[in-house]
């Protein structure tokens, strides 16, 4: 694999110790093999003495020709990242304690005005002790910063890129996000691939800060190329009486994993997960999720869906932790798969760990492949079996969406849905980035 110091960027005392730590670090943990737990269904061996060169310099023009998952709202605050290069999220020069108004910008920028917040934060959540946030502190470049203080409120979704355009380069990215108490935000963040950006690997690592009584929509799709690894670490914590609402959509790359952490941390707070994947081909799609309700009077919602054609396998993992002392929990999980071929593999594994009396917890799994008497009576009313298998998944798919409130969000998730079942079934479109 990378060196994990390669490709490292400047920056202030604190930050170039921390990838000097974080280069240390992945070199003494080494990666993890299948008799590690949670990795039992993801086979890393073909990374060992892999090299790819880090990502340095990129093409602005890569931007145009990457194949996006969402078509993002116009006129939005946008942080685009192409390899190395960071086009948009500049901030004024000089030193400040922190924001006043709401800001999008990137995190190489909120570093320079904002030393001490973002100082304090990077990293508090996201376990050091990991192999790939190790080596995403190593090598992160640019990275991604969405600051929202409090009682305020950021009027247009937020627009956060990360395009892969050189093969065989490694790509680490950061996302920041903070929400004070009161405040909202939605924020829509892609990452993506050009044709070029093959064979690469992608390792990003995402912190998340809820405040009290804030409101947080994050959405996350991954289109990376399918002859790629993908790493990301992302973990949440929901304050007091805050509500954070995550779709993730999961798409592209050949081999790795996604992981998913909500910690509900304060009295009240509320999670709702929805996550959508969608393999063709040989790829290995791989998500490790959980529920952590660390406070009482806390609500958590995951469902999870799968689509998997040629011999695409899937693992999903679910994990639904209450803590002592997390009284009258409710956390319910889900996931479901829809199997297009007989060479089509998915493995779901839902579990709980509960160390309080009083909650209610409840998980359901399920692998199947599309209904023969579905199929059956479509085909008798007259549809011809391809137009009668395709409504079939996009019935199991619709309802994923209908999770999803009316707006921008659930349009752009369903057509990125639909569109991704035309490429699985033979159809491609091209959209921009």
């Amino acid at each position: 694999m990378a060196d994990a110091q390669a490709g490292a960027a400047a920056g202030p005392d604190w930050l170039i110790e921390r990838r000097r730590a974080g280069a240390a670090l992945a070199e003494q943990l080494g990666l993890p093999t299948t008799k590690a737990k949670g990795w039992e269904f993801t086979d890393l061996s073909e990374l060992e003495g892999a090299v790819f060169e880090p990502a340095l310099e990129g093409d602005p023009e890569a931007r145009s020709r990457a194949d996006a998952v969402l078509n993002a709202p116009e006129q939005a605050p946008r942080v685009v990242q192409v390899d190395g290069l960071s086009l948009d999220g500049h901030l004024d020069s000089g030193k400040a304690e922190k924001p006043t108004e709401p800001v999008v910008a990137s995190l190489d920028a909120a570093i320079e005005r904002y030393p001490r917040l973002v100082e304090e934060r990077l990293g508090s959540l996201a376990a050091k002790e990991d192999p790939f946030v190790a080596r995403n502190d190593a090598a992160w470049r640019g990275g991604a910063f969405i600051y929202v203080p409090a009682g305020k409120r950021l009027e247009l979704p937020a627009q956060v890129a990360a395009v892969q355009d050189t093969a065989g380069s490694a790509l680490g990215f950061r996302t920041l996000i903070i929400l004070e108490e009161g405040a909202e935000a939605e924020v829509w963040e892609q990452w993506l691939a050009t044709e070029d950006g093959g064979d690469g690997l992608f390792n990003t690592v995402t912190e998340v800060w809820v405040g009290a009584g804030a409101n947080l929509r994050y959405v996350t799709a991954q289109g990376l190329s399918e002859s790629g690894w993908v790493f990301a670490t992302q973990r949440a914590e929901v304050e007091r009486d805050a509500t954070l609402d995550w779709v993730a959509l999961g798409f592209g790359s050949g081999r790795g994993k996604v992981r998913m952490e909500t910690r509900l941390a304060g009295p009240g707070s509320t999670a709702r997960v929805t996550g959508a994947y969608a393999g063709d081909g040989s790829q290995h799609l791989d998500f490790d999720t959980t529920q952590e309700h660390a406070a009482p009077n806390t609500t958590s919602d995951l469902a999870f869906r799968g689509i998997l054609d040629g011999e695409a396998t899937a693992v999903w993992r679910g994990m639904i932790r209450v803590d002592p002392g997390a009284q009258q929990t409710d956390a319910f999980q889900e996931n479901r798969n829809l199997l297009l071929s007989a060479s089509s593999h998915a493995d779901a594994i839902p579990g709980l760990e509960i160390e309080a009396d009083d909650v209610r917890c409840t998980h359901a799994a399920a692998i199947a492949q599309i209904d023969a008497e579905q199929l059956h009576y479509l085909r008798a009313h007259g549809l011809p079996e391809a137009d009668a298998k395709r409504l079939v998944i996009e019935g199991f798919l619709e309802a994923l969406v209908e999770r999803l409130g009316e707006g921008p969000v659930r349009a752009a998730v369903s057509v990125a849905l639909e569109r991704r079942l035309g490429e699985i079934l033979g159809e491609r479109e091209v959209a921009p980035a």
